[in-house]
């Protein structure tokens, strides 16, 4: 089963976006993330309709984070995109009327409500502004090595 990549591309699409100091195209975005620009502009979209981003047409076009990174957390950009499965798991649903599935479904279901909640929750905690300090942080290590 296909994994839904589309948070954490918007995630790594976003850093990019606040690393820069003017509005960044669906081509170069699309370049950051080894697909297509259509895939950039579509998905995007979810956001700009969220208020997350805007968009600029033009020859300095591009789009451009418009909210403040502090305030967006990983829980309001998995609802903007539509709220994708967080698992590739799932219940058969084959013979309904079968008191085996049912009784198999009902305790998985308790279980992935669960687990589904428990992530829901992480995800309301941490921000974009976490996301950007924790790469500065990484990218300062790379740029100075310490010394054996």
């Amino acid at each position: 089963m296909k994994r839904d990549s589309r948070l954490s591309s918007v995630l790594h699409a976003l850093l990019h976006m606040a690393e820069q100091d003017g509005p960044m195209t669906s081509d170069a975005l699309a370049e950051c993330l080894s697909t297509n620009p259509v895939v950039v502009r579509r998905t995007m979209g979810f956001l700009r309709t969220a208020g997350i981003v805007a968009s600029d047409r033009g020859h300095a076009g591009g789009w451009r984070i418009t909210a403040d990174l502090a305030a967006v957390t990983l829980r309001q950009l998995h609802d903007a995109l539509g709220e994708p499965a967080l698992f590739a798991v799932g219940n058969r649903h084959e013979m309904p009327g079968c008191l085996i599935e049912q009784t198999v479904n009902a305790a998985l279901d308790q279980s992935f409500a669960e687990a589904e909640a428990l992530l829901l929750a992480r995800f309301a905690e941490i921000t974009l502004a976490d996301l950007a300090a924790d790469f500065a942080k990484r990218h300062a290590a790379r740029r100075n090595p310490k010394e054996p």
